[in-house]
């Protein structure tokens, strides 16, 4: 075992924590005694500690295979900056560039090397790998090795034939955000873990606060929600190319700072666009969700999204960018019926995964409609949505948290007893006409005394509840439809064309046994987010200084060319504000602040908050 009093003295040194997060010290102390490793930890736990330590403390280079060039890049400047040496080796590399990265790493100037899967199987990568000593291969995003995951990668599957193909099998750890036991189950076979040790760390982010919205005006909401939040920077996430372009275009028309990123506009665009943002230039990325996996910037206060993703894995792992760095952030997914037509196009025309055979891909789009199932059931629970949230990674929650919309808003018990009698009247005369029932969006007709083709050509206009609900809102009725189902009076089946079907408790409704409420969501309230004591900040600490260390941090970043956070995080920014350092000793008792970045940023950071002190007449306490 590696002295713990050294693992200390490297956290502090290098990424400035006095401790360890939960998780990290089993899976380093794993790596150093030589034993292969899973953590599954949330964005914003430390994953990428659990072996960037261990690197600085092995003999030779730690190659840690990561899918995306812009993680590469936002990795390797932050290492940097806290004086670790490291390089990345992918597509963007000229060929000199290219050439020099593979020599000085032959020479073992870097303790860690990042490398895109692609490249591991190249004639002079796989030189270099078999003369110098490779004592720990950590994959990044291992979940990507899953064909059953939410974002598999083929190449990933040529991770296990390097390390098997090295002189001397490394340490191997696989790391993810987001897995379930059957990908965690993939990824070790996949991957050859052997024995490893698996740490799931808990799935929650109190820091984050949820919510769904479901707004006639989407654009308008986020206008709105933009404007009220004009300092902070985040992402909003689009289901499509389409969306993305004209949701960037109104927004910078009516004065917002944003971009854009799609797989559809030139790569030299969508470089410069994502370095926009990520160096704050433009504080709002407007996105699909081709963007963001990785991306290593922690001041997110917020994600939104414009619509419902496919599955609960990508919503998690995508709202997860926000607050990386421990302060709140909001994340709010705005949902509307068309979103799951949408999802369903998106998943029926994907042309994803052609290493699959055709069996495997029907399977694969099976279970990406069981996904988008359960992801409708997030939007449309009245319940909280963190608990709905954790209980699907398969984590127990209390009923309440106090940090989402739904927890946080005014519930009004409604009686709908003669309302879900006419509905599930309906459904039971639709069973009877059409064994195995109809849609939702037929059956809504139906109710509603709808003229339209289809409903007369299946003689819906027959039935006797035929427009018995003619006086009532077509959004109300799938309110109401909502209630039904996930109080279990109504079922809704998987697969393409989902029918709606009567329970056994639906007849305790129709014969009048019982009656029937729902929670009506009545007030909105703009909580602050739910946090760990230690955590709670103001948003602005001692009144203006937070904001002069901001600009601060800002000038530097810019004079050196890299992204704010890799100067300091906004955590790390607040922590000073309130603690106010004057000496370099109290200077490092800043969470976040290593003796590199000390000796690099301390005095500039020191004088500015004595010329804060000076200018506001506050003395120091």
């Amino acid at each position: 075992m590696k002295g713990i009093v050294e693992q200390d003295r490297l956290l502090k040194q290098y990424f400035g924590h006095d401790g360890f997060r939960n998780g990290q010290k089993p899976l380093i102390d794993a790596i150093l005694t030589g034993r292969d490793v899973l953590g599954v930890m949330p964005t914003g736990a430390g994953k990428s500690v659990c072996f960037q330590l261990p690197a600085l403390m092995l003999p030779g280079m730690t190659l840690v295979v990561s899918p995306l060039i812009s993680l590469m890049k936002d990795q390797v400047a932050a290492l940097t900056a806290m004086g670790i040496p490291a390089a990345c080796i992918n597509s963007t590399l000229s060929s000199g560039e290219y050439a020099e990265a593979l020599y000085r790493a032959g020479l073992e100037e870097y303790k860690i090397l990042y490398v895109a899967p692609e490249r591991l199987m190249t004639a002079d990568f796989q030189r270099l790998c078999r003369t110098g000593r490779i004592p720990l291969v950590a994959v990044d995003e291992a979940h990507c090795v899953s064909q059953w995951g939410q974002d598999f990668r083929p190449s990933y599957l040529d991770i296990a034939g390097f390390i098997e193909g090295l002189p001397q099998r490394p340490v191997v750890g696989a790391f993810t955000a987001t897995a379930t036991d059957a990908v965690k189950a993939d990824i070790v076979k996949l991957l050859g873990l052997r024995d490893p040790l698996s740490v799931t760390t808990g799935f929650d982010r109190p820091n984050l606060f949820f919510d769904v919205q479901q707004p006639r005006d989407k654009f308008g909401w986020v206008l709105d929600y933009l404007r009220r939040h004009g300092k902070q920077s985040g992402i909003v996430y689009c289901a499509t190319r389409k969306a993305v372009d004209q949701t960037c275009q109104k927004l910078v028309q009516h004065g917002i700072s944003a971009t854009r990123y799609h797989a559809g506009l030139p790569d030299d665009e969508r470089r410069r666009n994502q370095e926009d943002f990520v160096y704050d230039h433009r504080r709002v990325m407007v996105a699909t969700n081709a963007f963001g996996m990785g991306i290593d910037k922690s001041n997110i206060s917020f994600v939104l999204h414009y619509n419902m993703p496919k599955n609960i894995e990508s919503y998690y792992q995508e709202a997860g960018r926000a607050g990386r760095d421990g302060a709140a952030a909001r994340c709010v997914l705005l949902f509307s019926a068309g979103d799951v037509q949408t999802a369903k196009y998106l998943i029926n025309a994907s042309s994803e995964n052609e290493a699959l055979s055709e069996s495997e891909r029907q399977e694969v789009r099976r279970l990406d409609l069981v996904r988008l199932r359960q992801m409708t059931d997030y939007c449309k629970t009245s319940g909280c949505y963190r608990r709905f949230l954790l209980r699907y990674f398969g984590e127990q929650a209390p009923k309440r948290c106090d940090g989402c919309g739904n927890c946080v808003s005014e519930q009004r018990q409604v009686d709908i007893t003669l309302q879900a009698q006419k509905i599930l009247s309906g459904v039971a005369r639709v069973e009877r006409r059409y064994p195995g029932s109809l849609g939702t969006t037929l059956i809504v007709r139906m109710l509603r005394g709808s003229r339209e083709q289809r409903v007369q050509q299946l003689g819906l206009d027959g039935l006797s509840t035929y427009g018995i609900m003619a006086d009532t809102d077509r959004s109300k009725i799938r309110e109401y439809i909502d209630a039904l189902v996930e109080q279990g009076y109504l079922a809704q089946t998987t697969g393409s064309f989902p029918v709606l079907q009567t329970t056994e408790r639906a007849w305790e409704v129709l014969r009048g046994e019982v009656r029937v409420t729902y929670s009506k969501r009545i007030e909105q309230a703009e909580a602050p987010t739910r946090q760990r004591s230690e955590d709670r900040r103001n948003d602005t600490p001692d009144g203006g200084l937070y904001e002069a260390l901001r600009n601060l941090r800002t000038e530097l970043a810019r004079a050196e060319g890299v992204p704010a956070y890799v100067v300091f995080s906004n955590a790390t920014l607040a922590d000073m504000a309130v603690k106010r350092p004057t000496s370099m000793d109290e200077f490092l008792d800043v969470s976040g602040v290593g003796e590199y970045k000390a000796t690099r940023y301390g005095r500039a950071f020191l004088e500015a908050i004595r010329k804060w002190e000076a200018n506001t007449g506050t003395a120091h306490v």
